[in-house]
């Protein structure tokens, strides 16, 4: 399947494979929410077109936070929280049209359940995970916002014809001007 925006290094064809057997194929246009951050999670979905954002709500400020995304070729999911209905705790939305194969996490559950390689593959999902979230953490504690923008480029090369500018920078955690300069002098250095 070609990946349009990711470079992605898991490799997903055991779960693309169930969703593709139990899942139901649902398309959804651009800004149609998977899910809403306090209602229980609901869904784990394979992307077969397109891309969603994560938006976090802010606390005191109630500004969306883009904190992450899901390409062509990805599964898309506020996991862990859908493994047990819990309250998703972002709002997943389409960026662009997009179709999905998704499945509850009942149907999850019972695959997982099959035999010791799906629970094994249930670890290698989460381990996944947990290593995206740990060098995500990093970057954003240890990276110029420069690296980061760089780095998000390297992961999703076609993304900024999607984004709008205040989704990168709130993905990046900078202010909308810091990317403007970012791409200027990318500019620049390209025209040298």
């Amino acid at each position: 399947m070609e990946q349009r925006f990711s470079n992605n290094s898991l490799d997903l064809k055991t779960l693309r494979e169930f969703c593709e057997q139990e899942g139901e194929a649902v398309f959804y246009r651009k800004g149609d929410q998977l899910e809403r951050e306090g209602d229980p999670a609901r869904w784990l979905a394979f992307v077969t077109d397109g891309c969603f954002k994560y938006v976090k709500h802010g606390v005191s400020d109630d500004r969306e936070h883009i904190t992450w995304f899901s390409f062509e070729g990805e599964f898309v999911v506020d996991y862990p929280t859908f493994l047990y209905a819990r309250p998703a705790q972002t709002t997943i939305e389409a960026m662009m049209p997009s179709r999905v194969l998704r499945v509850t996490g009942q149907q999850l559950e019972l695959f997982f359940d099959q035999s010791k390689e799906t629970m094994k593959f249930r670890a290698i999902i989460a381990e996944y995970l947990l290593g995206q979230f740990r060098s995500r953490y990093l970057d954003l504690h240890c990276t110029t916002a420069r690296e980061r923008y760089d780095l998000l480029m390297q992961r999703c090369p076609g993304i900024v014809d999607h984004l709008d500018l205040q989704d990168i920078a709130s993905f990046l955690n900078v202010h909308p001007n810091t990317i403007s300069k970012i791409r200027r002098d990318i500019t620049f250095d390209a025209q040298e």
